[in-house]
């Protein structure tokens, strides 16, 4: 795990090892928060069984899709990327909430 030193300091002025460290650190915490996102999803999934709510929601899809690539232009990172990287996390939710109706 990096340390504040590592966090502080310009990539320009890092060790290859103290960038990887660095990308180990970002990618726990990318999953962590896919992990996060799943719950959330996986509760959405019983409020909507509960409901008798259709598993698919065409316009929350598409307002998800446009929040990511608005997100990504935000941060400076490719669109096309983020939403595929979206569209694989939805589509991923929607067959674990048909599984388990």
């Amino acid at each position: 795990m990096a340390d504040d030193d590592t966090q502080r300091r310009h990539p320009d002025e890092m060790s290859l090892a103290e960038l990887r460290e660095e990308i180990e650190t970002i990618d726990r915490e990318l999953v962590e928060l896919i992990a996060r996102r799943t719950y959330v999803a996986e509760t959405v999934a019983q409020v909507k069984a509960e409901r008798d709510l259709p598993t698919t929601d065409e316009d929350q899809e598409h307002r998800v899709m446009d929040r990511a690539g608005e997100n990504a232009e935000q941060f400076d990172v490719d669109a096309n990327l983020v939403k595929a990287v979206f569209r694989l996390l939805i589509e991923l939710n929607k067959v674990e909430q048909r599984e388990s109706r």
